[in-house]
């Protein structure tokens, strides 16, 4: 009897040490990196210039990095603007990490943070019962849809949280990736059925349903997978892992799905080889919404 499929979300540990190694095969960072440096001081000048202090909110930010780029950036063209941050994290040791970062990182006195150990939902819950009216200039949600359930209720909640020309930034895998495809192609075979993938064009779908402006920003990066086609490569093991969300999916998985994931992932349509790599197309996007009112 075959063993059943057990979802990635089950091992924390795993999952984060997953999360690590795609960072560190791709260039997500970098260009997670070139569009806050090059592109959101423009996106945000409508909403910050000439306030000495701005309001903003890191939704599933994890350990931080991204969240004090932003930050960074954003101070360098508006030296004397206090910053008030709140940061909303589900996962002690991420937040932990976050904390730690923020200790280590020296210049970052104009900020004032407030840290929420809770689940989005449970920010939600908590927000209402204590009839917060606190708005912000700046949402960032990166790549943290996944792991919600309802997801136009959560983009509406935020939304909703907005100053006037206020902006909230979302990403997501883009719909024609690589990974996406994998998914869709046998995602049903072996995913947790109350685990979905979402893409980004599914918000943009569920904003346009709304009549809601944003605009979008193309994030071209790729991931190195070579290994994943190397029996018994440890490293390639945690990545098919993280790929397909299954925990210790090449022990556990039916020979025909292995084989039919690693055929899809090594298909022109989602990889191509270079210099002795195997590249896995997975762009993301950033939206960003707009709030006129």
């Amino acid at each position: 009897m075959e063993s059943p499929l057990i979802s990635l979300f089950t091992d924390g540990d795993r999952y984060q040490k997953g999360y690590q190694l795609l960072m560190e095969r791709s260039n997500k960072l970098q260009c997670m990196h070139d569009f806050i440096n090059n592109l959101l001081p423009e996106i945000a000048s409508s909403t910050i210039n000439g306030k000495s202090q701005i309001n903003v909110i890191g939704v599933g930010s994890g350990s931080g990095e991204f969240d004090l780029k932003m930050l960074s950036t954003l101070h360098l063209k508006n030296p004397d603007m206090i910053v008030d941050s709140e940061v909303v994290e589900p996962v002690p040791q991420q937040l932990h990490k976050y904390k730690d970062l923020v200790c280590q990182s020296p210049g970052l006195d104009y900020i004032k943070w407030t840290f929420n150990l809770m689940t989005v939902q449970e920010f939600q819950k908590d927000w209402k019962e204590k009839e917060r009216t606190k708005k912000f200039d700046l949402i960032n949600m990166f790549q943290m849809l996944y792991y919600v359930k309802d997801r136009g209720a959560t983009i509406s909640f935020f939304q909703s949280l907005l100053n006037k020309n206020g902006k909230l930034l979302i990403s997501l895998l883009a719909g024609d990736s690589g990974w996406a495809k994998l998914d869709k192609t046998y995602g049903n075979r072996f995913r947790d059925p109350e685990i979905s993938f979402v893409v980004i064009d599914e918000v943009k779908q569920y904003l346009d349903s709304k009549g809601v402006s944003y605009q979008s920003y193309l994030l071209p990066s790729e991931v190195d997978i070579r290994e994943c086609f190397t029996e018994g490569n440890e490293e390639g093991e945690l990545m098919l892992d993280f790929l397909t969300e299954v925990l210790n999916f090449k022990k556990s998985a039916p020979p025909e799905i292995k084989a039919d994931v690693l055929e899809l992932l090594h298909h022109p349509d989602c990889s191509v080889e270079s210099n002795g790599k195997i590249m896995l197309n997975c762009p993301s996007e950033v939206v960003v919404v707009d709030q006129f009112t």
